[in-house]
């Protein structure tokens, strides 16, 4: 359908919402509306994300609607008892969060499919507790992650409290896409559901089960108490949903020195403070770390918006912050809980950590070093709650930690997706550790780069906006593949790895089959171990371009990532 005829649909739709459609009425930018209607917003693998406002290629009550009638139908084929079991839903602080939850609850209830819906604002990784706690069919979490105050998203979990495998997945997006038009979507009555039970307020309840075993996630209980008054640490949920059960779990860990960015404490759409609410980004610690030097404050921690991801700033021997990424937080924390365990005697001998293809190598000679194994799986944490529950299953391995470059680790597999709250206390443990030991988290960092060499990461995203952005990503993908890379920084590529092709090259030109799932990725390993990849975004219209560099030194690591990264630029120009 042309989208100007897409566009007089909505805008003559007689029950729009009365937001869209004074939206609709003041909108006269072709550009804009043509991009709002000449589309509909991507159903992927990992739900969906997009910019707020009227037509299919936006987040809007219709677009919601669409992705769970999708969800609903999935939920009926799979038969009465998963019906009865339900849907857990949560919400996090953007701006119609709390209404794309209840939509989501009022169409499953008109297909008489139970829903828990909490009553207020509850981070990710508590979604995905609550599935597995309430033994739900599914879950659904309203968020746009760390993205601008003008994004919300719609993101899906599956019963064992991961988002999503590929397979189901692609039956839940063959769903979604067969629903023609979502203003047509029809929903049960709040009121009715509420009343017969079909639709159930959660409470606290879950709350309470969450930090009870979120206990277990401290490794050295006595060290935390003789350190509790004596580590001084900063945080700021970023006006998401981190404060509430982020303070409760630091306060039932022991922790007495935590100093609240109070600008920033309380839960905000519009992230006022913030230009967006990354804590990837140094920017987001602004208020932080003038808090931080007025406390002298050990460490930083920032929570995204649904607080399944976290950032940190260290304190080094200057007495300045430095920003860490999400590789080296992970490894500082893997190395951590490792020590710690085998001081312990509590190492298990089969244990196992699990990274995304995209992870720093540091992480596996970390893990190596103690005799374990470094488990690599695609990106997107549901390949690491796959794993996780094929180890209970199996008996054949015990789950240590997983991690995702992007700012995400699960340290106890009581969730099955990224964890700020259950970092929050083992960062604060571990800096409790060095400071004890006369250390900074600086200089653990570098004490961790002497041990096992230096490695540098970098990730970079390209956007393709507007309705041309996916074809050209498409063409990107397709050269890269077809033209093949020799080199890469004067580097020789000795293995180029193509997971929708599922086969590994070598240098020689003989092939061998990957054993991954089919994903749009590639992978280069260099003669050195160095290594670039590329992958399109699940949720955005963006191509990530990562890389991983090492060697002997800082300057030879930067040095080498700065050859590599002019080369891949290069490539997708």
């Amino acid at each position: 359908m042309e989208w100007r005829e897409t566009y007089e649909l909505w805008q003559n739709f007689e029950d729009l919402d009365a937001i869209l459609k004074e939206e609709l009425a003041n909108n006269k930018d072709e550009e804009l509306l043509k991009d709002a209607f000449g589309a509909s917003l991507s159903f992927g693998t990992a739900g969906m994300r997009g910019v707020l406002g009227a037509g299919p290629n936006r987040m809007n009550i219709y677009t919601v609607r669409q992705a769970t009638e999708g969800l609903a139908t999935l939920i009926e084929q799979s038969g009465e008892e998963a019906k009865r079991r339900g849907v857990a839903i949560a919400y996090d602080s953007r701006h119609y969060s709390p209404e794309f939850a209840m939509e989501a609850a009022m169409v499953l209830g008109k297909h008489n499919i139970k829903s828990y819906v909490y009553e207020s604002l509850r981070p990710t990784p508590v979604l995905s507790f609550a599935v597995r706690h309430l033994n739900a069919f599914a879950g659904i979490m309203i968020t746009a992650s760390h993205n601008p105050a003008e994004y919300n998203g719609y993101k899906v979990y599956g019963a064992d409290g991961g988002q999503m495998p590929p397979e189901d997945a692609d039956n839940l997006t063959k769903f979604v896409r067969a629903v023609e038009n979502p203003l047509t979507v029809e929903v049960g009555d709040k009121t009715e559901l509420l009343g017969n039970g079909t639709i159930d307020i959660i409470g606290d309840r879950v709350d309470e089960a969450y930090l009870e075993e979120i206990k277990a996630v401290t490794v050295d209980q006595a060290l935390v108490n003789e350190m509790s008054d004596k580590v001084n640490i900063v945080f700021t949920p970023l006006h998401g949903t981190g404060m509430y059960l982020g303070m409760k779990a630091l306060e039932q860990a022991g922790f007495k020195s935590v100093h609240v960015v109070e600008e920033q404490a309380k839960a905000d759409g519009d992230f006022p403070t913030v230009a967006s609410p990354n804590p990837e980004s140094e920017e987001a610690f602004d208020l932080a770390e003038q808090l931080a030097r007025s406390v002298e404050a050990d460490i930083l921690l920032a929570t995204d918006p649904d607080a399944d991801r976290l950032g940190a700033m260290i304190r080094t021997a200057s007495g300045d912050y430095q920003l860490l990424t999400g590789n080296q937080i992970a490894s500082i924390m893997l190395d951590y809980i490792l020590n710690a365990r085998q001081a312990q005697g509590d190492l298990p001998a089969n244990g196992v950590a699990i990274k995304s293809m995209v992870s720093t190598n540091l992480a596996d000679a970390i893990v190596q070093s103690y005799g374990l194994e470094m488990v690599e799986v695609l990106t997107g944490f549901k390949f690491i709650a796959e794993k996780i529950q094929q180890y209970e299953e199996t008996g054949a391995h015990t789950f240590l930690m997983g991690f995702e470059e992007s700012y995400g680790y699960l340290i106890k597999p009581f969730v099955r997706d990224k964890d700020a709250i259950q970092a929050l206390v083992v960062l604060a443990e571990l800096t409790a550790y060095h400071k004890k030991h006369g250390r900074t988290l600086g200089d653990a960092l570098q004490a961790m780069y002497a041990k096992y060499g230096y490695f540098y990461e970098k990730t970079i995203s390209l956007s393709f906006p507007g309705l041309s952005g996916a074809e050209q990503m498409k063409q990107i993908m397709h050269t890269i593949r077809t033209e093949g890379i020799a080199d890469m920084g004067g580097l020789k590529v000795e293995t180029a790895a193509d997971y929708l092709a599922g086969s590994l090259t070598y240098a020689d030109g003989k092939e061998s089959k990957l054993t991954y799932p089919s994903s749009d990725a590639l992978k280069y390993v260099l003669e050195d171990g160095s290594w670039v990849a590329f992958r399109p975004s699940g949720t955005e219209p963006k191509i990530k371009l990562y890389l991983g560099v090492q060697g002997e030194s800082q300057a030879e690591v930067e040095a080498k990532a700065t050859e590599i990264e002019a080369d891949i630029r290069n490539l997708t120009k």
